[in-house]
């Protein structure tokens, strides 16, 4: 009979087991939804003012794909977001501040070695 009980006991302990597995599992997917559109923003602000900087930098002319690529990746971005998809529209707006940042990096210098 212990071996009875003690099967029994392990496998009501598995299944308790499964359950605080689940229900900490739904806590954190119903936890972090609702801060998409929270990190959305944060992320898609950062992007529009490095695509803003490098414009003014003239990113546009001095490195061309750069620019254009983080600027449509912002786009796309923001029709991610209109439609509540926010963990794609975070990625893009990520991928638009990387390549903002190359353009600014690769207008600074063109600039640099235009003053020589």
């Amino acid at each position: 009979m212990c071996k009875v009980t003690s099967s029994a006991r392990n496998q009501s302990d598995s299944q308790l087991i499964r359950w605080v597995f689940r229900l900490g599992l739904i806590s954190l997917l119903l936890g972090t939804s609702g801060c998409g559109n929270l990190l959305y923003a944060i992320q898609v602000n950062a992007a529009s003012s490095r695509i803003e900087e490098a414009k003014e930098l003239d990113a546009e002319e001095l490195a061309p794909y750069e620019y254009y690529y983080a600027k449509a990746h912002l786009e796309k971005a923001q029709e991610e977001a209109a439609s509540a998809d926010y963990g794609d529209a975070t990625n893009l707006a990520e991928v638009s501040e990387e390549y903002a940042e190359k353009a600014i990096r690769l207008s600074r210098d063109a600039h640099r070695g235009a003053g020589r």
